[in-house]
């Protein structure tokens, strides 16, 4: 997230921001948000008893702050069926590896990268996709690829992926932006 609002600060992404929306309310992402002046929120099963209050309570939010397309960055959560159905084709999620593999539910951090490793993978990468009601199924929207280096540990591994995603997500972002990139809706 930080690298899309630095690439939108310094105009070399011409976007805006305008709301973050987190699941967790100790999330870094609402304080760089407040640093950076954009609406945040914390909405959560915490906030909202029931899945159904909680996709309302999203899509109210996102729409009152005229979002276009979702960047689900570091959003750990499955979005309800009212967001995805108000934004089809424009949520948009970075995930740290060469989808379809090594997708699914609860398969982020750590547990992909411990995934790659014990399959004897010699590649894995950053795949940014279209998010639809599946779990890492939707359309893959760009790939980039990563050897896998035999003294790499999950850790390791994960720290060089993550360095990549930022670059990545930004310079895909832009080829949305630019048309390039066409989301289908």
């Amino acid at each position: 997230m930080q690298a899309v609002f630095d690439a939108c600060k310094n105009g070399d992404l011409r976007a805006r921001p305008c709301v973050v929306i987190s699941n967790n309310s100790q999330a870094e992402a609402l304080q760089r948000a407040k640093r950076a002046g954009v609406p945040y929120y914390h909405l959560s099963t915490k906030t909202h008893l029931t899945p159904e209050a909680l996709d309302e309570a999203i899509l109210q939010t996102l729409q009152c702050h005229q979002a276009d397309l979702i960047v689900l960055a570091g959003y750990l959560r499955k979005l309800g069926t009212k967001v995805l159905a108000q934004y089809k084709g424009r949520v948009i999620n970075i995930h740290p590896a060469l989808l379809p593999k090594y997708g699914g539910q609860g398969m982020y951090g750590l547990a992909v990268h411990e995934a790659v490793l014990a399959s004897g993978e010699t590649e894995t990468g950053v795949t940014i996709h279209v998010v639809d009601e599946e779990y890492d199924h939707g359309q893959i929207l760009a790939q980039c690829r990563l050897s896998v280096r035999t003294q790499d540990t999950a850790e390791t591994l994960a720290k060089r992926v993550l360095s990549l995603e930022h670059e990545f997500l930004v310079s895909t972002f832009k080829q949305i932006v630019t048309g390039e990139i066409v989301l289908l809706t």
